[in-house]
């Protein structure tokens, strides 16, 4: 049958519906040079993840730094155990290019006429599932990042550091790697709480942007209908029984967030209004029903990193839907110039005003 079936023989509420494979999906000659590049970018993906993972930071060294400034010899144990974290952020960083150059050659296969984003979607399936695979890996990045703490306070003191060694003319070895336009750059990516979402998104609306003979909808299309695949996937009993691994599951619902914020980014009116093509009450419905321990990161990625959840177009059943529970455990964990986290409780968040600003009531 294929690897992109047709599930139903009409479109119900005018959603298309679509079984896609992304497991086995395989390129054909057409896609073949395209894939290629995009696969280059992303066999780094998973060991980009692992250094994040394992990434503890050197709050220790660096919390006996500040508490003994005249102590030289904690000076240099700290700089020295931040330096090479240092490097690592920055690898980071030059991957987050690398993915925000790969997702604009794949937007422009997939929205480049004379074929339709749902036709594209058919044809094209194995750079549809790289596509599926870039938005996966930023969630999962981005997860990781938002519960580290430790990255923003190494980036932090290095800066701090380097500012310090400037104003007594000193000049430092680790500067040749890092210079200063390469750290206002790492500075402004890591003070995002899911800077790999806003990369994709800034990526998404400048292609929109720089290809103004190509229609919106080219693009919003291609990403509405992404959602609709992975929606009827997860909520169809028949086509979820086709994963191989709960993995795939957890791909299938990372994926169908990430498009969703990114369709809201790009929509003139985002995807909550009653106009989008997104259906999201069926979006958020399909989270709820796994368990909540897996889906509660997405469902925050709804709520905090969507652009207009808050618009006065947005339904108050969407919004209540996605309202945070005041019996839930700690959603989110922020820092505040500390080396380890701090505990947000569902009380202590506010939803309205800026999207994700949070209030402490100082727990920890």
């Amino acid at each position: 049958m294929g690897n992109l079936l047709k599930v139903l023989t009409r479109e119900i509420e005018n959603y298309p519906h679509f079984f896609l494979d992304f497991e086995n999906a395989q390129p054909t000659e057409g896609e073949r040079e395209i894939w290629n590049q995009i696969s280059a970018v992303l066999q780094d993906s998973e060991s980009i993840l692992a250094d994040l993972q394992a990434y503890k930071g050197a709050g220790p060294e660096i919390r006996d730094a500040i508490q003994n400034p005249n102590d030289i010899q904690l000076q240099e144990k700290a700089w020295n155990a931040v330096c090479p974290l240092v490097v690592r952020l920055k690898r980071f960083y030059e991957f987050s290019i690398r993915l925000e150059k790969a997702l604009q050659s794949l937007l422009e296969s997939l929205t480049c006429p004379p074929y339709t984003p749902t036709q594209h979607l058919e044809r094209e399936q194995a750079l549809a599932k790289e596509f599926a695979e870039i938005l996966h890996f930023t969630l999962r990045f981005d997860e990781l990042k938002m519960r580290n703490p430790a990255i923003q306070n190494d980036f932090s003191y290095y800066r701090r550091t380097i500012s310090r060694n400037r104003i007594n003319n000193m000049h430092l070895d680790i500067e040749n790697e890092v210079n200063n336009e390469m750290a206002n750059r790492m500075s402004l990516f890591y003070a995002e709480a899911t800077p790999m979402l806003k990369t994709l998104s800034n990526a998404t609306m400048h292609f929109v942007s720089e290809n103004k003979t190509l229609p919106i909808e080219n693009t919003t299309d291609c990403l509405s209908t992404m959602t609709s695949v992975c929606k009827v996937m997860l909520e169809t009993p028949e086509y979820r029984s086709r994963f191989t691994s709960e993995e795939t599951l957890m791909f299938c619902m990372r994926v169908m967030v990430g498009v969703i914020i990114l369709y809201d980014h790009v929509h003139p009116v985002g995807a909550f209004c009653k106009t989008s093509k997104i259906d999201m009450k069926g979006c958020i419905k399909v989270l709820k029903e796994q368990a909540p321990d897996s889906v509660e990161g997405l469902l925050n990625a709804l709520r905090f990193t969507t652009k207009h959840l808050n618009d006065e177009s947005t339904s108050k059943q969407i919004r209540a839907m996605l309202q945070v529970q005041q019996a839930s455990s700690c959603l989110i964990f922020m820092t505040d110039g500390m080396t380890r986290p701090r505990v947000i409780l569902p009380e202590d968040l506010s939803l309205e005003g800026n999207r994700g600003n949070l209030i402490s009531s100082g727990k920890e």
